[in-house]
């Protein structure tokens, strides 16, 4: 039996959004799982800043989201502010089992419409998506915090670092430019790991940089 692809996401990420819209490609081969994680997690545990961490990176990173998203066709508005708070909504998606219906609702919400993903009515309103009103009183609960914090660890234990990313096969794929690296994979995974491919993922390393 072939094990699902697993679509590791944050809210926060404009470039999931962007990624989400092509990932009917990916499940035309492949079924995916859709799985919330915290991004600013996964940064604390490999040391690095977020792209809005750096002044001049945030200017440039929300350039090029907005471009790729009109190069690509893809509905597009910032929300009001950025960062934000990811966590209601990470929380919220969590407790929906990471419902398609409810996951494309919030990042057409958040991205596509560039409302407040911690507005209520925002809220209500990918809950009510996925037929499941009552999940909104979930979000404070123990076991959803924990399930939301385990699927995190779970994703930074097979490599992940960064969003959105996707495991197949125990290979990452991460970012909207990986996606069509994903599909070639997909099409002929032996053929994908042969080659260059497969000389540059054990190329050794050449000089590191000391860290202060």
């Amino acid at each position: 039996m072939t094990t699902p692809a697993i679509w590791y996401f944050d809210i926060i990420s404009p470039f999931a959004h962007i990624a989400l819209a092509r990932l009917e490609a990916i499940r035309a081969r492949r079924a995916v799982l859709l799985r919330p994680i915290v991004f600013g997690a996964v940064l604390k545990h490999w040391g690095q800043l977020g792209p809005a961490e750096i002044a001049p990176k945030r200017v440039h990173t929300y350039r090029l989201a907005t471009h790729a998203a009109a190069a690509l066709g893809v509905p597009f508005r910032f929300p009001p502010s950025h960062p934000f708070n990811p966590l209601a909504m990470l929380r919220l998606l969590t407790a929906l089992e990471g419902n398609p219906t409810a996951v494309r609702e919030a990042f057409h919400l958040v991205w596509g419409e560039g409302h407040d993903a911690n507005d209520p009515q925002v809220l209500a309103r990918v809950a009510a998506a996925a037929g499941d009103p009552a999940a909104l009183d979930r979000i404070g609960e123990q076991a959803v915090k924990d399930r939301l914090r385990n699927a995190t660890e779970e994703a930074v234990a097979a490599g992940i670092f960064g969003v959105p990313s996707l495991l197949i096969d125990g290979e990452i794929f991460w970012g909207v430019d990986a996606m069509a690296m994903a599909g070639d994979y997909l099409a002929a995974p032996a053929a994908f790991l042969s080659g260059e491919i497969a000389r540059v993922s054990d190329l050794p390393v050449g000089l590191e940089r000391a860290r202060s």
